[in-house]
């Protein structure tokens, strides 16, 4: 009869730390461990006191997150120092530690070690993600709150920095408690290479009932976990040192392992060993491939008629019958994956020859992690961190600059390319309040086409060597404190035609070549003959033509012309322009309008007598209506009683007629017939933003995250339009979802310009204006407090209407109280949980990841400061990559979606089958419970043979 017992695969991950102490920079000891304490206060070191390894406080290895302590009931005596506190990272998607200081090519074995211990009082443990630097290491999937789980890895370190990061993927805030790396050599673990890892599932030693084998009886810190079972098995021992012999094991196991065994119980009636393990069903349906490896070693001196030999196979895969060598390690493994099974049953069979039964020492077993995707080029990596450093830039910039590339650096642009190094093509940290010089690491960025530092607070010269940057075609410096002159270097592109310099609004910096350089101290005669004689005739030249220009000026009148405002040197944009009239030019004699002109009958006709009411704003209300040719319109009629007088319809009908965007609702025409104003636009099928997510006419249908998300985008790139392609870029002021409008094909459209203001960024930074407009819960703050709006107002507002997509909710919740939907997000995303907000009638039907990343712009646009939100450009690339995100995961990509959390665990049975489930052990002698990774690993006796295969795992 089959007996089973219940023994628990440890898979205790971590960066262990030697003797050494660890010095502030936190580099390697002499051994190369690096062992860190996460959430440690302070900057003191500390002895661990079951390992005599160094450990360092986590400040200098990560820039994010705070320190947090586990409840006191989850403390106690035996519990190891690093697990009293951890580092919780409630903001940001991704968030990460850098290690330096690493030996490039190398094998290491890493080490993640997480204690929840209820730190937060949610009683909840999160489910996240862990990486590699930008390989995907495993999903971090806590049990319980008084449990440890331990990730352990072997990966090539392919740079000498590496950096590992946590990832939110919706179901918690990540959190850590311990890091630790240690080196190998590249002779063991031979399937680790440059293109794939191996995952620890287990790592046992057979024979030892109580004390963990690690450092420093291991001199690589492996965690070896005892496990006996006097019920079904007999221990052999020894206490001399067992070597481990490089030509037959090449994974030097220790001697303390090696010097235990275990063998059938003779009382069995079985001289077989039989072990299995369940395998873990991974997010995508798909089994892990793996890789056991088996270490054997004679402890016992035979007699001259005794003979060990015996037989090893798993499921069908077979390794020739051979004998333990006395006091020397024999490994066993397979070079390549096993196939993919639902379980891996483990065979130990004496020979008929042999007079003595099975031995098993220890055995690992791994799963293979690719490790297949490359980071950014190392030269743009070492750049871009330098100026990150250099600006303290206060954007999402944690691990890779560009992969994966869901989690790619903001305002950057990145070329990827199969199987090798994605370089930065385009740097966008505009509006980000940086100062002082620029940075000549700009000039280490030798991939970059598009170079943005406008609208910052850079001092001192151009300087030259950014001339040098070969694919640089636009380099944006304009608004800034720039002084001198613009370098030749750069002029020399200019005029080859190779770059597109903008660098207006720049008080200081000379522009002019020729007036830049220094006057010439002596003066010739013949000089001032020559210069004198030109002057006058200059002088009287521009008498005369100013005498013409003011004989026209009286001949035309008042008759105004269109004005286009630009910054003196500048080209206009690469994108259509729309010329606007002066701010102060919104007078009635100055309209000129293009569009048809349509009298108050015609719109009474038009209207059938204003039957129908589309909708009622401030400016009045809206009809339905038809044009001759059968083309539905909506007529915007002005009330009598309208706060918004003639100067906003004006201002209105002159900017329609000016801009065309398709993310702008077109005006057909406009009526201005006597008291009678009117504007007449296209007609929008599905009204406004706010009643579709709400359900329009109470229809159970919703809008699905796919349409939100296609809707945040499409207005997103109406408004870039009106700050950036627009000349002088507009402000809208009144950016909310009941004035984004969807039509047949639900595609979004801006709407409602009346209270548009143009704003000249080359003259001040903000337009000046006495009377507050916009609407309660999307007001910017700093507007609201100073009176003066700028592009960023449009921003915080946009960032309103995006939490609304996402929430289902609208600006100003009343809970009961009311309170803005901004302070309510953050308040329930402090928990990491991003379910809490997101709106039900969307039924789960959304990537987890796209979700998170809208609420994470959103979040950014509503900065309280103006200079820490994102330009309308940097919003539009971060909604298409939400886009992307999304379709990807529709067409079958789901990214890192949360699983079912159902775990593998260790469950056995005796004879009368009990399932005891996840067996406890004594992590470093403490109490504290530690699992493992979704695996089951079981020992049976009496299990029968494996039938003998042709080929099989080749034995060492």
């Amino acid at each position: 009869m089959r007996k089973r017992t219940s023994w628990l695969l440890l898979l205790l991950l971590g960066l262990a730390a030697t003797a050494g102490v660890l010095e502030a920079r936190a580099q390697p000891d002499s051994n190369g461990f690096v062992s860190i304490d996460c959430g440690l206060p302070g900057t003191a070191n500390y002895v661990d006191d079951a390992t005599k390894l160094s450990y360092a406080p986590d400040a200098a290895f990560t820039e994010a997150g705070s320190n947090q302590n586990i409840s006191d009931q989850y403390i106690t005596s035996t519990l190891s120092k690093r697990y009293l506190s951890l580092r919780s990272f409630p903001s940001g998607m991704r968030n990460c530690y850098t290690v330096q200081s690493l030996e490039a090519g190398l094998k290491y074995l890493l080490r993640a070690e997480f204690m929840y211990g209820n730190y937060d009082g949610l009683n909840k443990p999160p489910i996240f993600d862990l990486y590699a630097g930008v390989n995907l290491w495993s999903r971090v999937n806590v049990s319980s709150s008084g449990d440890v789980e331990i990730l352990e890895a072997i990966v090539v370190v392919p740079d000498d920095i590496l950096q590992v990061c946590l990832v939110n993927t919706g179901s918690g805030t990540p959190f850590i408690s311990a890091l630790e790396l240690r080196p190998l050599m590249n002779s063991i673990y031979p399937q680790a290479n440059a293109t794939q890892g191996l995952l620890l599932l287990a790592r046992i030693n057979f024979g030892e009932s109580d004390a963990i084998v690690r450092y420093p009886d291991d001199p690589r810190d492996r965690i070896w976990i005892p496990w006996v079972d006097d019920t079904l098995w007999d221990v052999i021992s020894t206490n001399d040192t067992v070597q481990s012999n490089l030509d037959y094991d090449s994974f030097e196991p220790p001697s303390k392992v090696m010097q235990t065994a275990i063998v059938p119980r003779n009382s069995n009636g079985s001289n077989d060993i039989n072990l299995y393990w369940i395998s873990e069903m991974l997010r995508r349906g798909q089994a892990p491939e793996y890789i056991p490896i088996m270490h054997f070693s004679e402890v016992q001196v035979l007699q001259s008629n005794d003979m060990r030999e015996f037989t090893v196979g798993i499921n069908n895969l077979q390794w020739p019958a051979f004998s333990p060598v006395y006091l020397s390690s024999y490994a066993l493994y397979t070079s390549d994956p096993l196939p993919p099974a639902t379980s891996y049953d483990v065979f130990l069979s004496a020979t008929t020859n042999s007079t003595l039964p099975p031995l098993i020492n220890a055995v690992e077993v791994y799963s293979i992690i690719s490790t297949t995707n490359v980071g950014t080029d190392s030269s743009d990596v070492s750049a871009i961190t330098a100026i990150k450093g250099e600006y303290r830039v206060q954007k999402n910039w944690a691990g890779d600059p560009c992969n994966p590339k869901t989690y790619a650096w903001d305002g950057l642009t990145c070329s990827y390319a199969i199987s090798s190094s994605s370089r930065i093509t385009r740097v966008n940290i505009s509006f980000s309040g940086l100062d002082g010089d620029v940075s000549d690491s700009f000039a280490n960025l030798m991939a970059v086409q598009d170079l943005d530092l406008s609208h910052n607070n850079f001092t001192g010269s151009i300087p030259n060597i950014l001339s040098q940057l070969t694919s640089l075609r636009f380099l944006d410096l304009s608004s800034n404190q720039l002084s001198g002159s613009i370098p030749p270097g750069l002029l020399k592109r200019i005029q080859d035609g190779s770059l597109d310099l903008r660098y207006g609004n720049n008080p200081n910096l000379c522009t002019n070549v020729d007036s830049c350089k220094p006057p010439i101290k002596r003066k010739s005669k013949l000089a001032i003959y020559i210069v004198v004689p030109v002057v006058l005739v200059a002088v009287i030249v521009s008498v005369v033509g100013l005498v013409i220009l003011f004989l026209r000026r009286k001949r035309q009148g008042s008759t105004s012309t269109r004005n286009t405002v630009k910054p003196q040197n500048e080209e206009p944009m690469s994108y259509a322009v729309a010329s606007l009239p002066p701010s102060d030019a919104y007078g009635q004699s100055s309209l000129k309008l293009e569009n048809r002109r349509f009298t108050y009958k015609e719109l009474e006709m038009i209207t059938n007598n204003f039957q129908h009411v589309l909708g009622q704003g401030g400016f009045g209300k809206v009809y339905d209506g038809f044009l001759e040719d059968g083309t539905q319109v909506a007529v915007k009629l002005r009330s009598q009683s309208s706060n918004q007088g003639v100067k906003e319809f004006l201002s209105e009908a002159q900017i329609l007629t000016r801009i065309h965007h398709k993310n702008l609702v077109s005006m057909i025409g406009y009526c201005k017939d006597g008291q009678y104003m009117a504007l007449v636009y296209e007609y929008m099928s599905e009204g406004t933003l706010q009643e579709q997510i709400a359900g329009k006419d109470r229809n159970v249908k919703h809008l699905t995250w796919r349409q939100r998300l296609r809707a945040a985008l499409d207005s997103a790139h109406g408004l870039e339009y009106l700050h950036k392609g627009c000349n002088p870029p507009l402000i809208h002021r009144d950016v909310k979802a009941t004035n984004i409008l969807l039509n047949a094909k639900l595609e979004a459209k801006i709407a409602d310009f009346g209270l548009s203001r143009a704003f000249n960024y080359d003259n001040e930074a903000h337009i000046s204006t006495n009377t507050l407009v916009g609407t309660p819960g999307y007001v910017d703050p700093e507007y609201q407090a100073t009176m003066q709006p700028t592009t960023k107002s449009d921003v915080y507002s946009f960032g309103v209407v995006l939490l609304e997509l996402v929430t289902g909710r609208q600006a100003i919740l009343y809970d009961p109280k009311p309170t803005n939907i901004i302070q309510w997000v953050r308040q329930r995303l402090a928990r990491g949980n991003i379910e809490d907000i997101v709106d039900k009638r969307m039924c789960g039907e959304y990537d987890v990841n796209s979700v998170w990343k809208v609420a994470d712009i959103a979040l950014k646009c509503t900065m309280q400061a103006t200079a820490q939100r994102p330009t309308m450009t940097d919003v539009v690339a971060q909604l298409q990559e939400c886009v992307e995100l999304e379709e990807g995961h529709r067409t079958g990509d789901e990214g890192h979606r949360t699983g079912d959390g159902t775990r593998g665990n260790f469950t056995g049975s005796s004879n009368n089958d009990l399932d005891l489930g996840y067996h406890t052990y004594v992590a470093n002698r403490q109490s504290t419970k530690v699992t493992q990774t979704s695996t089951a690993f079981e020992m049976d006796q009496n299990f029968g043979k494996v039938p003998r295969m042709g080929k099989g795992p080749v034995a060492r």
